[in-house]
């Protein structure tokens, strides 16, 4: 990857993988170095070598507080006072507001009235500040940035962000070390895409650490944004006729900083539906005794739809989150 000049098309500077190396140590003493596990059952099931990188198990049930954690250590002690904002259906929500807890700041957080009740209820009792939205009609960015003027708080995207993106590669390091440790190389690794903050961050990771491992965004049909752009090359929107069970994974378009980095490090993307994508969670519960939501499912839904051939491969599967509903749950469990 060529990072001689890191700027994306909007003069936003890219983080390099130091970025991603520095921001692992800011957050070792908070978030959980998940494990990376070797599933015989999947790899027997596909023909390849299928390894789950669990952050399922991370603190919130999310990769998120990662980024979120990454971003807000890093603010002085006058934004500090003033706090942060944040939109968000409820795993980035989780991750700024348990963030801001452990860092004594205010958060506010711009959550879509119909988001998952587990995600809200677990983002209030953080001690953030919800207020409610309805996503068809209202704009989620228009009301946070008003928020953050009125209270001169700091705006925290959930993934267009140098930091948040260096936050999130830190599971990208991990997965790189884990597999080396056990003798395996891997040939792709499958990430939940919706605006691309993680998979951007572990294909930086991947590129200096295990640069012959190809990242694939995998995302919801209808909100193929990230697809989409790459097979473009240059940003597009996915237009959705319906909303997504993947709650998480619906951001229409890639970042701008996401974007420039998978261009940068030719990923590939896939696309699957609801029912592979509920299937994956119904197959999580009663297979890998593992409880996984609709979005951090997708990777997961990806092998068993075979949308990404593992035969013969070594791939890693990142489950990226674990917050779902009981009703959720069990209509997965129903397909």
């Amino acid at each position: 990857m060529d990072y001689n000049a890191p700027m994306t098309d909007a003069a936003q500077p890219l983080p390099h993988f130091s970025d991603v190396a520095a921001a692992a140590q800011r957050i070792a003493c908070v978030a959980v170095r998940t494990p990376l596990v070797e599933s015989p059952l999947l790899s027997e099931l596909s023909g390849g070598r299928v390894f789950l990188k669990l952050e399922i198990l991370q603190r919130t049930g999310s990769f998120k507080f990662r980024g979120a954690y990454n971003r807000l250590v890093q603010l002085d002690a006058s934004e500090r006072k003033r706090g942060v904002v944040a939109f968000s259906s409820g795993n980035h929500a989780q991750g700024v507001a348990a963030a801001a807890a452990l860092l004594n700041m205010p958060a506010t957080i711009v959550m879509p009235s119909d988001a998952p009740r587990v995600k809200m209820e677990n983002t209030k009792a953080l001690g953030a500040t919800i207020v409610p939205f309805d996503r068809v009609r209202e704009s989620r960015e228009e009301i946070a940035a008003r928020i953050a003027a009125e209270k001169g708080a700091v705006l925290v995207p959930a993934f267009d962000d140098f930091h948040i993106v260096a936050g999130q590669g830190t599971a990208g390091l991990e997965i790189a070390a884990d597999a080396k440790a056990q003798g395996a190389a891997l040939d792709a690794v499958l990430v939940p895409c919706s605006g691309g903050g993680l998979t951007a961050g572990i294909a930086l990771a991947l590129s200096e650490m295990s640069p012959r491992t190809r990242v694939i965004a995998v995302e919801p049909q209808g909100f193929d944004g990230t697809g989409l752009s790459l097979g473009a090359g240059t940003r597009v929107t996915a237009k959705a006729k319906e909303l997504s069970i993947a709650d998480s994974l619906m951001a229409p378009s890639p970042g701008i900083v996401p974007f420039a980095i998978l261009s940068q490090c030719k990923a590939g993307a896939v696309a699957v539906s609801d029912d592979a994508l509920m299937r994956a969670v119904a197959y999580g519960v009663r297979n890998l005794k593992l409880v996984i939501e609709p979005g951090g499912s997708a990777a997961l839904a990806a092998l068993l739809a075979v949308a990404f051939d593992a035969k013969g491969k070594t791939i890693a599967l990142v489950l990226s989150g674990g917050n779902i509903d009981p009703e959720t749950l069990q209509r997965c469990l129903d397909v």
